[in-house]
């Protein structure tokens, strides 16, 4: 069983699928959401990177809004994992200043701790959160380590959707080493501020048969307020439909 996290959480504004579930904006997630359903129930999807060309994006605000949403629906199992070791955010916008330790890089340094031990459950919110941990070594070397895989296998077992919030793919390389552990990403775009060549360069390195689709964050026209999805391209469905 989870750890559940005593100390209140104070989402901040944007997590509009926590402080705001009947909004116009939370409902731009769930069109995200629904795109995600589909692809859990017709090919068998449960683990999405969520990520992005740079940083600032928005892609924790992205992936803490897309678990709220699908765990609206009662009895569905979402944890969120906190992969981005550099620069690790989830706590801030949940408010939360004691989701720290232990996390992942210590459960991937310790083979000693089990899953349940590593995951903190907000209870409140039906959303589990695997945070980043403390992070000695090189973050690099934590994400190509094999016992990482370990624990997304033993995560699908536990959870019906799995998120994974990504180091940015431009600047670095650890978001390639996910690669191997996800079904598919997912790139958040920061409209009217993201390059393109550096969308074009993140979009070249990724899987082509893994990228799901990209959404545009801050999209400020009228049918879309704040956020919108807009699936660029998916892949074959292993298995037909």
């Amino acid at each position: 069983m989870d750890a559940i996290v005593h100390e209140e959480a104070r989402p901040v504004e944007e997590l509009v699928s926590f402080v705001a579930p009947s909004s116009l904006e939370a409902d731009q997630y769930r069109m995200l959401r629904h795109a995600i359903e589909r692809l859990h129930q017709d090919a068998g999807y449960q683990v999405f990177g969520i990520t992005s060309a740079a940083a600032g994006d928005g892609k924790s605000i992205t992936t803490l809004n897309l678990a709220g949403s699908l765990a609206q629906s009662a009895g569905t199992r979402v944890l969120v994992v906190c992969a981005d070791l550099h620069r690790e955010t989830v706590p801030q916008y949940l408010g939360l200043r004691t989701l720290r330790t232990p996390g992942l890089a210590d459960a991937i340094l310790d083979e000693h701790y089990t899953l349940p031990q590593v995951v903190h459950r907000l209870e409140r919110f039906n959303v589990s959160i695997l945070p980043a941990g403390n992070v000695q070594s090189r973050p690099y070397e934590l994400l190509s380590s094999r016992r990482l895989q370990a624990l997304i296998d033993e995560a699908r077992r536990e959870y019906d959707y799995v998120l994974i919030d990504t180091p940015p793919v431009a600047p670095l390389a650890d978001c390639r080493l996910l690669g191997r552990c996800v079904d598919g990403f997912i790139v958040v775009v920061s409209a009217n501020k993201t390059p393109r060549k550096l969308l074009a360069e993140a979009l070249r390195v990724l899987e082509s048969s893994k990228l799901l689709g990209v959404v545009f964050n801050g999209d400020d026209s009228p049918l879309s307020p704040y956020y919108g999805y807009y699936a660029q391209h998916q892949p074959p469905i292993r298995g037909g439909q």
